[in-house]
């Protein structure tokens, strides 16, 4: 379970600066658990403090700017992508905690790192730390925080502030179904409040009704990544042209009492494992390797979609026409991608049933593409037989041969060892360093 996350401000006196900076100034501490995040040695006073001498009312005033962004938007190649994120962003003169806050929908990754020890820089934080949080405990910890902020300004007879008029905004939206919806696919997308497209909002909105608005979340989400937002349209016109014929209702499923945990209980990595483990157990595959015509079985398509590699777009989807007929389209050229890809819609099927036309594989950072890549990778490579047949041997040359055996791609094979604690993390590649959460 992600642990208790804890935001303080002991106030100080400051001479200077703003009505907002003086009234607001405080020791500020992030704390996880009894961690100190914010943790440092304070140059002054020539010792380690829990917390840095700050500005409250501007770390609350970008935390309320940023809330939808902290909320939904998974780490993305967003160019401005860090300013919403990165606690050093904020500026205004302080040195600033080096935590980098990004969401997967369900919980809230907190990494704190510690910063280089320099002559003119009064603090260095020291924490390397990641804090994982539930995000509705992380809503509660900064609506509490910008609240405290908020009263102390009342305290010191300061009038509205900016903090004020935009967090009125943030609650009306939050309590407004639709205006919260656009909010969060605008977050999805890698836009502040009002940027984005209203065209494109639109578009979003009118394909959630059609494909479902979990699968419309997570196209948004991989648009972020780069390259074209997929409207309905364009992904039917896609299936038609590069998928293969799928029946959904004999896409296999788990049985009743198969006990997964619900989604955000646990770490995606592991919902997706234990789903894939209580597949193998009801399906009878012991340890050994999935043959492409088993897999294909298991999915409902022809063996060809795995075989065949067609040109299609930067993401790989299950699009249902009705419970009989439906159309799969894998991205990848190589076999073991596609093979991965494939396992993954299946995952998808058996965690989110009844969740829609549409079953998207992309590229983003959320819980639930996360969860896909760890059913992926233990159902085709399940880690109890992988782990026995590297028995200790985790050279690069030896994980080739357990991937090559299994027909899964060497990536597949370290991040199962990195997820199993076999491999540090940081020896794993980036696309898997949210993984953690």
């Amino acid at each position: 379970m992600p642990g208790e996350l804890t935001i303080t401000a002991d106030w100080e006196l400051l001479d200077t600066g703003s009505p907002e900076e003086r009234a607001c100034f405080a020791a500020v501490t992030i704390r996880f658990d009894g961690v100190s995040l914010t943790e440092g040695r304070d140059a002054f006073v020539n010792r380690v403090r829990s917390g840095p001498m700050l500005s409250a009312y501007h770390l609350a005033e970008w935390m309320a700017w940023n809330w939808w962004r902290l909320r939904w938007e998974p780490r993305s190649n967003v160019p401005d992508w860090a300013f919403a994120h990165r606690l050093t962003a904020i500026g205004e003169g302080y040195v600033w905690p080096n935590i980098t806050v990004s969401s997967d929908g369900e919980r809230m990754a907190l990494i704190a790192r510690p910063t280089r020890e320099r002559p003119d820089t009064p603090f260095r934080y020291i924490n390397d730390f990641p804090a994982i949080v539930d995000a509705r405990e992380f809503e509660f910890v900064l609506d509490q925080f910008i609240d405290q902020v908020r009263g102390q300004l009342r305290a010191e007879q300061i009038g509205e502030t900016n903090l004020d008029r935009i967090w009125t905004d943030v609650g009306s939206e939050r309590h407004d179904p639709d205006l919260a919806r656009r909010r969060k696919l605008e977050a999805l997308l890698g836009r502040d409040p009002d940027e984005a497209d209203e065209l494109t909002i639109e578009s979003l909105v009118a394909d959630a009704q059609l494909l479902g608005e979990s699968a419309v979340n997570e196209v948004a989400a991989d648009y972020a990544q780069g390259g074209d937002l997929l409207t309905a349209e364009a992904l039917r016109e896609i299936a038609e042209r590069t998928g293969y014929d799928s029946s959904p209702r004999d896409v296999v499923g788990l049985m009743p009492g198969a006990g997964l945990p619900p989604a955000g209980r646990v770490a995606a990595w592991r919902l997706g494992a234990a789903a894939a483990s209580a597949l193998r157990e009801q399906q009878g595959l012991a340890a050994v390797p999935i043959s492409n015509q088993k897999l294909a079985r298991l999915a409902a398509v022809r063996t060809e979609a795995l075989t065949r590699p067609t040109h299609g777009p930067n993401i790989s989807f299950a699009l249902d026409q009705d419970a009989a007929a439906g159309r799969v389209v894998l991205r990848s050229k190589w076999e073991t991608g596609r093979r991965f890809e494939l396992a993954r819609l299946v995952g998808d099927r058996i965690v989110h049933p009844a969740n829609g036309r549409l079953y998207p594989a992309t590229r983003a950072y959320t819980y639930r593409q996360k969860m896909q890549r760890s059913f992926a990778a233990e159902l085709l490579s399940p880690f109890q037989a992988v782990d026995e047949m590297l028995a200790g041997d985790y050279s690069m040359e030896n994980q080739q041969d357990v991937a090559d055996h299994f027909q899964v791609s060497e990536l597949t094979i370290r991040t199962l060892l990195v997820n199993h604690c076999r491999l540090e993390r940081e020896e794993l590649d980036g696309e898997f360093e949210a993984a953690v959460t």
